[in-house]
C-alpha cells in the first residue's frame, strides 16, 4: 500500500517570523483557511482553521521576507506532529505543515457560496 502525507492550503497569512539558521532563512507563519456551510437551521456558518507552517528558503519557496501578515498564499507540504512537555509538565501535541512549495497569490478566487 502506498503511503501519502500531502497537504495543500490556500489562505491568508496571520503572523509571520523569519529566522536564519546556518545562513538559510526559514519562515514560520500561520495560514487561515475558511470552510463555509449551512447549519441545521439553514444559517450560514464560516469555520476558520489556523495552520502553522514552516518554509525553508530554496527551490519552490518564495523569498521568506515576502510572507507577511495579510498575504494570500498557496502552500503545498506535509503534516508533521510533535510531542513536547510544557512548563507545567503536561504532555502536549502540536502539528505543523512543512512546506515544499509556497507561492504568493493575487486573489484567492474562492467560489461564491449561495446562502
Amino acid at each position: 500500500m502506498e503511503q501519502l502525507n500531502k497537504l495543500e492550503l490556500r489562505g491568508n497569512v496571520g503572523f509571520s517570523r523569519v529566522q536564519v539558521f546556518n545562513s538559510r532563512k526559514v519562515a514560520r507563519f500561520s495560514v487561515a483557511t475558511n470552510y463555509a456551510y449551512k447549519d441545521r437551521d439553514g444559517m450560514p456558518v464560516i469555520e476558520t482553521t489556523w495552520h502553522n507552517v514552516s518554509a525553508w528558503e530554496g527551490r519552490d519557496i518564495v523569498d521568506p521576507d515576502l510572507i507577511r501578515k495579510g498575504t494570500k498564499v498557496h502552500v503545498i507540504g506535509r503534516l508533521r506532529a510533535q510531542n513536547y512537555t510544557d512548563k507545567d509538565g503536561q504532555e502536549r501535541d502540536t502539528f505543523e505543515v512543512l512546506a515544499t512549495k509556497v507561492e504568493l497569490l493575487e486573489d484567492l478566487d474562492q467560489p461564491q457560496n449561495d446562502f
